[in-house]
């Protein structure tokens, strides 16, 4: 693979802001948004509850002025695990919601006990109920609030929550991913009082309006981190224009090891990979600054081709080795034990009939098939479609031989 491509906007900040704007009673302009289908499942979901939600491109424009409902539908929740943000952010402005548990992906449990928890201590009550959450408050209350996990969606939930809250909310051990970072300067930009941006404690102040916003979604890491991959894999060639290199130290550190040459400036990566046989001998998974679980998949497809052995733990969610056996019918030799897979390298993989079965691990079977001898054929688009605007046009343009199949939801490599 030699070539160049820009890197879209990041999925996982829009998200959180497309919820973030129900607190503003006005409108929102997101530019650099990325047009997937989680997008799109939000922008519908945002529309059931009353928000104007329209397109131009990458531009999304979504005007939160007349909220009319808070029970968010079945269709819409279940179609992504995001829809789970929408609390905070409705009970700041209706004191109110009710949805179906959330759906949208099989890498593992993702219960939402995390987020309940910390509601709670703001003044929220919680119906149980098996299948449905419904929650309501008087009135939201600032509160101590320290997360037993750093998770991102509850850290999300309870600074949109915290906002509008009387008081003052101290929340400490939150996630200090970039996503973070972009939903606080998205709020502070509409009048909100958060101190700590970037750090584990958060200390976010109540007001009583906020104001309209326009803002430029980052570029997304996991989507760049997937193109250095698939680079890795066929010993390729690539530059990557928009890259947000800051946030992606922990890979960069890894491809370095494994023999690629990697020359990171402020928003540009090159990497010639020609080298990148290397295994790596011991990686685990971690919230950030760490190796992202987004990228575990990708990175073992990656190492079945590696020269030596290799162990890679995933720590962040337990169904992420689901591409093991698609892996081993290419002919790769892998061995999962618990949380842990060791791979041993072997000169080539074979291509195949390949199932995608969630968003990061179909992204995964792409490169281990551009890596493969012969064509192979990859199903399940929709879920890679998820978080990806094009993945055969990006990877078109890096010189991979990729196409979709007229009329089918295949993509034969």
């Amino acid at each position: 693979m030699t070539g160049e491509v820009r890197v879209q906007g990041s999925k996982n900040g829009a998200l959180p802001l497309m919820t973030a704007t129900v607190l503003i009673q006005g409108k929102t302009v997101l530019h650099n948004c990325p047009r997937i289908t989680d997008i799109e499942a939000m922008a519908d979901l945002l529309r059931t509850i009353g928000c104007k939600v329209a397109f131009d491109k990458n531009t999304i424009t979504i005007d939160a002025t007349h909220i009319c409902d808070t029970h968010c539908p079945q269709k819409q929740v279940q179609a992504m695990r995001s829809s789970i943000m929408l609390l905070g952010p409705l009970l700041g402005r209706c004191k109110s919601v009710q949805m179906n548990r959330p759906g949208g992906c099989v890498i593992g449990e993702r219960p939402t006990d995390i987020h309940e928890y910390a509601l709670r201590r703001m003044n929220v009550e919680f119906v149980a109920e098996e299948d449905t959450i419904t929650a309501y408050t008087e009135k939201l209350t600032g509160a101590d609030i320290c997360l037993p996990f750093p998770s991102v969606g509850a850290t999300e939930n309870v600074i949109m929550a915290a906002v509008t809250a009387e008081g003052t909310t101290r929340l400490s051990n939150a996630a200090i991913e970039p996503e973070i970072r972009l939903l606080c300067e998205f709020l502070r930009r509409a009048g909100a009082k958060i101190k700590g941006i970037g750090t584990p404690v958060l200390e976010i102040t109540g007001v009583d309006v906020l104001r309209e916003v326009t803002m430029s979604i980052m570029p997304d890491r996991i989507v760049a981190g997937t193109y250095l991959l698939a680079a890795a894999a066929t010993g390729g060639q690539i530059l990557l224009r928009d890259a947000p290199t800051e946030q992606m130290q922990s890979l960069i550190s890894v491809l370095r090891r494994m023999g690629a040459g990697v020359f990171a400036d402020k928003d540009m990566i090159c990497m010639d990979a020609e080298g990148a046989k290397g295994p790596c001998e011991f990686l685990r998974t971690e919230v950030y600054p760490g190796f992202p679980t987004d990228l575990q998949s990708m990175l073992v497809a990656v190492l079945t081709t590696a020269e030596g052995e290799s162990i890679v733990e995933e720590t962040i969610f337990e169904g992420r080795f689901r591409i093991v056996s698609q892996l081993q019918k290419m002919g790769a030799r892998i061995e999962e034990t618990g949380n842990r897979v060791r791979i041993s390298g072997v000169k080539k993989l074979r291509g195949g009939l390949l199932q995608a079965q969630e968003l990061r691990g179909g992204a995964a079977l792409v490169i281990a098939a551009l890596a493969a001898e012969g064509e192979s054929t990859v199903t399940g688009l929709p879920y890679i479609q998820r978080g990806y605007e094009d993945i055969v046009r990006d990877i078109r343009r890096l010189g991979g031989d990729i196409a979709y199949i007229t009329g089918e939801q295949n993509v034969p490599v």
